[in-house]
């Protein structure tokens, strides 16, 4: 038998300590760059009625959805313009048993639409979600779209892509990010005659250990906000494999909502926080109103990052997007 060397042994295992810190550290350096590319830009109280969801469309107008079905729009500043407090119609309401709205998100599509992720509260009387489509200007119901249950046992969340093809979401009990092509979102295929729609993408594993309460896309990759007890979170994922890396991290006492990428009151990236869920504790940002915590993207080179409101994708992007999209729904 051959003899190995207490020095021999030393050195062999610190040559093997030193490989797998060299493998983990391009990952750790690009998660620590994510992190620090964004600083905290303040907050701004907003009403309780805001509860669940914020999104933002390109005539720099707000909108929120909340407490449980209405939805709400302002000005980048906040001062409110227009409410709904029923935004889901009775029919729907008692007709499928849709009664929650969560974070929503604008698209372009006939001449621009509120997308609502619906939900059965307490999934007492479905276990499937769908897809609400609201005007804007009114914020009046036009139809909506059931999303196959095979995939979704509740819709919570919803985020269009920066190329406006596909509808993100996740399903209530599952860990898979999974996308909808948008043109099926249609009053084609509206309930009650319309079809169910299946993933035409679906990433594995990619939702976060802590949850989604809100998505937003900055760039091409997509912001997912959760929480666990005080530990806050934003995690930076890629939409082409699923790979993530952690963006923001705070302690707070609240619950987290949505978030939405716009250049507005101070930042680029915008997290709904209200004071629930504290355990006794103080909320973070006080009592009997919501927060709009902001935060910025810190100076780089000389220029600030653009957020994904405000940015225009060049044709050979869009390719890119296109080719990368299965023209199939996953089985």
């Amino acid at each position: 038998m051959q003899r190995i060397s207490f020095r021999t042994g030393v050195t062999a295992a610190l040559a093997a300590i030193a490989a797998c810190i060299a493998l983990l550290a391009p990952a750790a350096t690009a998660q620590a760059r994510e992190r620090s590319a964004w600083k905290s830009a303040g907050h701004h109280e907003i009403p309780l009625e805001y509860l669940q969801g914020i999104t933002s469309d390109d005539r720099a107008k707000l909108y929120f959805s909340g407490p449980a079905f209405g939805l709400y729009r302002t000005d980048l500043r906040l001062r409110e313009e227009a409410r709904l407090p029923l935004g889901i119609p009775p029919a729907v309401l008692l007709g499928r048993g849709y009664s929650h709205i969560g974070d929503i998100t604008w698209d372009r599509a006939e001449g621009g639409r509120i997308l609502l992720p619906l939900e059965c509260l307490g999934q007492v009387f479905c276990r499937t979600g769908a897809i609400g489509v609201a005007d804007p200007r009114t914020l009046r119901w036009r139809y909506h779209v059931e999303l196959d249950p095979a995939f979704v046992d509740k819709a919570m969340w919803a985020e269009a892509s920066p190329d406006g093809r596909l509808l993100w979401t996740s399903s209530g009990s599952g860990d898979d990010l999974l996308a909808y092509d948008m043109r099926a979102i249609s009053p084609a295929n509206a309930w009650p005659a319309g079809r169910r729609l299946k993933p035409v993408r679906r990433l594995k594993h990619a939702v976060p250990p802590d949850g989604i309460t809100g998505a937003a896309f900055h760039g091409r990759r997509l912001l997912l906000a959760g929480a666990r007890a005080r530990r806050f979170r934003i995690w930076s994922v890629d939409v082409r494999n699923g790979s993530r890396r952690l963006a923001i991290a705070r302690t707070v006492v609240g619950e987290s909502e949505g978030i939405d990428t716009v250049r507005a009151l101070g930042g680029s990236l915008h997290w709904m926080v209200v004071p629930f869920r504290t355990r006794g504790r103080p909320p973070t940002y006080g009592a009997g109103h919501g927060a709009l915590v902001h935060f910025a993207r810190r100076r780089r080179a000389g220029r600030m990052a653009t957020p994904a409101a405000y940015l225009e994708r060049p044709a050979s992007d869009a390719r890119a997007w296109r080719s990368g999209a299965p023209a199939r729904p996953v089985l």
